[in-house]
């Protein structure tokens, strides 16, 4: 006789095949998972997420105030500066108008006019520097970028009396040709020839030495290549330096004076009263001054964009 054979416990046999019915040594009840961290993720995130809605509440909510106060009346403004403009009503903007000293009007002929000869002569002019660093040798241009830095470190403020007095001594006090002049200098060229400098790494070099090599010389170069080459980076210049000329307030009032005339920011301040403020003529005002400088955005944004995205590919 064969002697029986034993199975070990909890293993059946059928059909062939081996099963087993109890618990594996190497296996055992399901853990939940250890949720600590997610559950720190989750209220990271939520924490920057609220961050940033207040960060971005912050910045909207004086723009939200100024844009519906400029269509509101005095005593709603007053009562409930955040309400609605219910009713909505332009009264606001036809008394800014219909002043008689006409200072919205020649506040914004003013203010176009300055910017636009600023931006005329500062386009060119630091384009055409940009060009001429980017062809020079690493130390020179290395020391010509740090003394247009200068230009950038130095605050506006404190150069603001020796450019009064240059001004004077040479007869340009009070004018608006002493006022785009000094426009012109300091941190806004600065600012335009580190932009143009940085976008003019994009350009190959084989474009420039094959145009070197018909004949161009470095001012029909510039003209017909490299200027129109870096048109979203003039965009980019236009728009910063469109805005802070049309925004400057400290230039305006002690280059120009109040005597010469006003630029629509220094119209702003002019129309403050000494002991009481018409809000509603203010805003609306404001709201005057803030629409060209949008319009100007709008139909420039799509080389503005492009220029920043070719900035930070680089």
């Amino acid at each position: 006789m064969s002697a029986p054979t034993t199975r070990p416990a909890g293993i059946t046999k059928s059909a062939g095949t081996a099963k087993s019915t109890g618990p594996s040594p190497s296996t055992g009840p399901a853990r939940p998972a250890r949720s600590g961290g997610s559950v720190r993720g989750n209220v990271r995130g939520r924490s920057h997420l609220v961050g940033a809605w207040l960060i971005t509440l912050a910045f909207i909510l004086p723009v939200y105030v100024a844009f519906v106060s400029a269509f509101k009346k005095q005593d709603q403004i007053v009562s409930n500066p955040a309400a609605p403009p219910i009713p909505f009503t332009f009264d606001n903007i036809a008394d800014a108008l219909s002043r008689p000293d006409h200072l919205v009007q020649a506040g914004l002929l003013n203010s176009i006019m300055v910017t636009t000869a600023t931006l005329v002569i500062l386009v060119p002019l630091s384009s055409m520097l940009a060009f001429y660093i980017s062809e020079r040798t690493p130390r020179v241009k290395g020391a010509l970028l740090a003394v247009f830095a200068l230009g950038l470190m130095v605050p506006p403020q404190v150069v603001l009396l020796p450019i009064v007095t240059l001004l004077r001594s040479i007869g340009l006090a009070n004018s608006y040709a002493g006022l785009i002049l000094s426009n012109v200098g300091g941190g806004y060229l600065s600012f335009a020839v580190f932009v143009y400098v940085g976008f003019l790494r994009t350009i190959p070099r084989e474009v420039i030495e094959a145009a070197r090599m018909d004949g161009a010389g470095d001012l029909r170069l510039w003209w017909r290549i490299v200027f129109p080459v870096v048109r979203p980076a003039t965009a980019t210049v236009g728009i910063f330096l469109g805005l802070w000329v049309w925004n400057d307030f400290l230039n305006p009032q002690f280059i120009l004076g109040p005597l010469q005339g006003q630029t629509i920011t220094t119209g702003i301040y002019v129309s403050l009263g000494a002991y009481s403020t018409d809000y509603s003529q203010l805003f609306g005002i404001m709201f005057l001054a803030a629409v060209i400088p949008v319009v100007g955005y709008l139909v420039s944004q799509r080389e503005f964009i492009h220029g920043l995205m070719s900035g930070a590919s680089k």
